[in-house]
């Protein structure tokens, strides 16, 4: 590059460091591509295999599919063979990779063929590539296979071509992700000789593959798109190696062609002849477009044009850039220079030349510092720039005056600053003053208002200042010089005045984009519901893009006007479509699309790196386009953002939709293993004596009759209070259970349940410690006695017989306690909260005693719903649990002295 015009950007690319530094992380990745079935891929994966194992490198085999062919299962030989994980799929067993297996081993390398394979239900991962990615992130290298016809971006072309739809894809990030892509290439008339060999197919399906997908012209066209996929691969790698060591291209590796286009009508021409370029060279291909300070004073028009070709550019296949800059020339070579362009088309120079020799050209500057890179300069001329000429004519901003007399201003206060300064300094002095005149013209006012001040100041300064004053006469050569010079002063400053105003411009608008993403960026953060979401979006697109804006998201099959800005919720049939068909193919459509462009708003897709999520349908009152290159990146900005708030409000509601649905999955498993013992044992006692009974009645004693009828008494109240603890824990759940609280005295409900748990306690111990002058307290006795008969029905089911299970009650300030405590072995730690949880029991070594898992719940949401607390520990003088409820006592009753125990 000569010295003319450097370009001083010469560090390595941060994207390109950032991907390399992530590369180094994980794991190699080798895909052998083949062009179809049967040319070698497994075979030559085998066979590198075995070079890296001889080497010394750990290889396993993760799964090797050699479809009975002799010299593949030879290769196999040698390798350590993971057993596959055998899966039960409608009664068949189904061998897949066994992924936890090779994590745990963790080889060097595995071997995985068929990557685009697709797992049996059941597998951890639906694809196997995805297994093959989590070894990579482990840090294990992956040797795998993979026929072009599975790329799912090339999916519609072969399906053209071979006329058969390949259903199992992988997506084209996976090749991306690929360090090495080693094609195994073979001619289509060996490939079909192996086929008649029966190498690759059995002799009848041979036949059948030759007639409908193997045929010469099909192969021929596979083998292309096998070699140009992986070409672009291999370029995306070359691109990526000279970013990341900051190596000035172009390298002649490959032809890659960049199309500069501006606001003139001769845009579309450049573009069309940058593909036919592109075409012949077979090259991938872009369009730039520089913006520059003094862009924001273009008209609507010729944003409008902009915008246009950029999109007739994406229409025809390139990739288009907007770049901000300061000089074209510069911005485009190096853009060139950093992405490896080795062809750059650009229009002639239109123009007088004495403008190429004062302001100097485009076309000039690029090819004298292009380098290695060929410049192409073509004409350029559309048929359409007549009516594009009449169009900007039509758009052009009417003359203003003000600019011009606001100059006039400057320099009637710089000339009477000037005479009064003319009585004590030199008059070569005077002229600053004037200059001042011309810079603040060139700062407040512009360009063309900053010439005129230069020129008008020199004349008032000659008229007036100059001898013989006030004449245009000069008659002190040296005053000629120093006039020559303040005119060449004021030209230079005021170019250079506004040119600082124009980027001080520029800036205050990024400044003010900036600031309205952030702010933006910083409202979805602290938005928690998917409408806050959606109106934050459409109100800030509205208002920063100055465009109607509504938000479409997916209602069932189609999409729904969720929010807008102005609220409108009208859409005709055509915006419907147009909405639909964008959210469906995830694509523009609409007014100004190549789809549907008779809606009347233009639809854009809301996309993330999932999915699409939406669609933003904008619209105004104007004509033409509706994004201009700026708007579109201010926009691009905008619908990442929304569309990331939005997939963090859905995967916030599938989260707990999915832990709703684990939490209901987990209390139906539990309701159906409590119900199918608890319930099923009472009846089965019931049943088996009642049969005895009718079967045997005759035969049985008095006695045996009686124990019979005890056992189905028992039973049947056991299974009563099995159904009411299910009523009740259905109470407290759906919020019915609201108590009938009224003056109870604690000691009545503590015999009331001592009567019902008469039977129960047959077989234990029981004593209680209850104060007479206990005060009475506000609660609901039937809930009250319900509680204290759980709790000791508890304590029986786990105190050995003969233990002892004891009732104590004291006063502890304005609060009552009621303890009930047991001889068992106590709770675990872990469980001491657990317990009131519903259908949860505590398992005591291999036993878990009978019983719902509900009677503690019960007891919890009873006493809360009283307004008092439960809680659980183990007992501080020996083995034993021991409950407390601790309840308050009326405002009445809490000054009275406290109660020993």
């Amino acid at each position: 590059m000569p010295d003319t015009f450097p370009l001083d950007d010469t560090r390595p690319s941060p994207d390109a460091l950032l991907q390399q530094a992530e590369q180094e992380t994980r794991g190699r990745f080798k895909i052998f591509l083949g062009a179809a079935p049967g040319v070698g891929k497994t075979y030559e994966m085998l066979e590198s295999g075995q070079a890296r194992r001889l080497d010394g490198t750990d290889v396993v085999n993760g799964v090797v599919e050699t479809h009975g062919r002799a010299e593949t299962q030879a290769l196999v030989e040698g390798f350590e063979l993971t057993p596959r994980r055998l899966i039960d799929y409608k009664g068949q067993k189904l061998d897949e990779m066994d992924l936890d297996a090779i994590l745990a081993r963790r080889p060097a390398l595995v071997l995985v063929d068929e990557l685009a394979h697709t797992n049996a239900p059941g597998s951890r991962h639906p694809k196997r590539y995805l297994d093959v990615l989590e070894l990579l992130d482990n840090g294990i290298d992956v040797y795998t296979t993979l026929n072009i016809q599975h790329v799912e971006s090339l999916n519609d072309v072969v399906a053209q071509i071979t006329r058969i739809r390949v259903r199992e894809t992988v997506p084209d990030g996976v090749l991306d992700r690929a360090d090495d892509i080693e094609i195994i290439d073979l001619t289509p008339d060996d490939l079909i000789k192996r086929l008649h060999e029966g190498k690759v197919y059995l002799p009848k399906t041979a036949s059948r593959a030759i007639e409908n997908y193997f045929s010469p012209g099909n192969l021929t066209a596979l083998r292309e798109l096998a070699l140009r996929r992986t070409a672009q691969r291999v370029d995306q790698q070359l691109l990526t190696h000279m970013q990341a060591n900051a190596i000035r291209g172009p390298w002649p590796s490959g032809d890659r062609v960049l199309v500069c286009i501006d606001q003139t009508t001769r845009g579309p021409s450049l573009v069309r002849y940058g593909k036919r370029q592109a075409d012949r060279m077979r090259a991938p291909w872009a369009a730039i477009h520089v913006e520059l300070p003094k862009s924001v004073r273009h008209s609507d028009g010729q944003k409008d044009r902009v915008a246009a070709t950029l999109r007739l550019a994406e229409q025809l296949g390139a990739e288009t850039v907007t770049q901000p800059g300061q000089e074209v020339a510069r911005e485009v070579l190096r853009y060139a220079n950093a992405n490896n362009y080795s062809h750059i088309i650009t229009g002639r120079t239109e123009g007088p030349r004495w403008r190429e020799w004062a302001f100097g050209s485009v076309s000039g500057e690029l090819i004298r510092g292009a380098g290695d890179i060929s410049i192409h300069v073509i004409a350029g001329r559309d048929h359409e720039g007549a009516a594009h000429r009449r169009d900007l004519a039509h758009s052009a901003q009417p003359f203003r005056w003000q600019p011009f007399l606001l100059a006039l201003l400057y320099l009637g206060l710089a000339l009477g600053i000037g005479m009064l300064l003319s009585r004590a300094l030199d008059v070569r002095n005077i002229a600053i003053v004037f200059l001042m005149a011309v810079m603040a013209s060139a700062a407040t006012a512009g360009l063309w208002p900053a010439l005129f001040a230069s020129f008008a100041g020199a004349l008032i300064f000659n008229f007036f200042f100059l001898d013989p004053v006030y004449t245009f006469t000069i008659s002190d050569p040296e005053s000629v010089v120093a006039l020559v010079f303040f005119l060449g002063a004021a030209i230079l400053t005021s170019n250079l005045t506004a040119r600082v105003h124009r980027q001080a411009r520029v800036a205050r608008q990024r400044a003010r984009t900036t600031e309205d993403l952030y702010h933006f960026s910083k409202r979805l953060t602290v938005a928690g519901t998917l409408d806050d979401v959606l109106w934050v979006s459409v109100n800030h697109m509205a208002t920063i893009l100055r465009l109607n804006t509504v938000i479409l998201l997916p209602e069932g099959s189609s999409v729904s006007v969720r929010a807008g800005f102005p609220p409108d919720d009208s859409l005709d049939g055509g915006d419907i479509a147009a909405a639909h068909w964008a959210w469906e193919h995830n694509r523009p459509a609409g007014r100004g699309a190549d789809t549907l462009p008779g809606a009347k708003r233009l639809y854009l897709p809301l996309r993330t790196g999932r999915m699409t999520v939406g669609v933003v349908g904008l619209d105004n009152d104007g004509t033409g386009p509706l994004l201009s290159p700026e708007q579109q990146r201010i926009f691009d900005a905008l619908a990442d953002l929304a569309a990331l708030a939005i997939e963090r409000i859905q995967l916030v509601d599938d989260l707990d939709r999915a832990r709703m649905a684990a939490e209901a999955d987990k209390l139906r498993s539990a309701l159906l293993t409590s119900i199918s013992h608890d319930l099923r044992t009472p009846l089965a006692g019931i049943m088996g004596a009642t049969g005895t009974l009718r079967d045997y009645h005759a035969s049985l004693s008095d006695e045996d009759r009686d124990e019979l009828l005890l056992t189905v008494q028992d039973e049947s109240e056991r299974l009563n209070r099995f159904i009411a603890n299910l009523l009740d824990m259905t109470r407290i759940e759906s919020g019915l259970t609201a108590p009938n609280a009224g003056p109870v005295d604690l000691a009545d409900v503590i015999g009331s349940m001592l009567r019902r748990t008469r039977k129960l306690m047959s077989r234990h111990h029981t004593t209680t410690a209850i104060p007479h002058d206990l005060p009475l307290l506000k609660l609901d006795p039937v809930l009250m006695e319900q509680v204290l008969f759980n709790l000791v029905d508890n304590a029986a089911k786990y105190a050995p017989e003969g233990s002892e299970i004891r009732i104590e009650a004291w006063t502890d300030g304005p609060f009552v306690l009621t303890r009930v405590m047991d001889e068992g072995t106590g709770i675990p730690e872990g469980d001491l909260e657990r317990v009131f949880d519903m259908f949860y029991r505590v398992r005591k070594g291999d036993h878990v005693q009978a019983g719902t898992g509900l009677g503690l719940a019960i007891c919890r949401g009873f006493v809360e719903a009283m307004g008092g607390t439960i809680r659980a520990d183990n007992r501080p003088d020996r083995l034993g649990a021991m409950f407390t409820i601790r309840l308050k006592t009326p405002p009445a009753e809490a000054e009275k002295p406290e109660m020993q125990r």
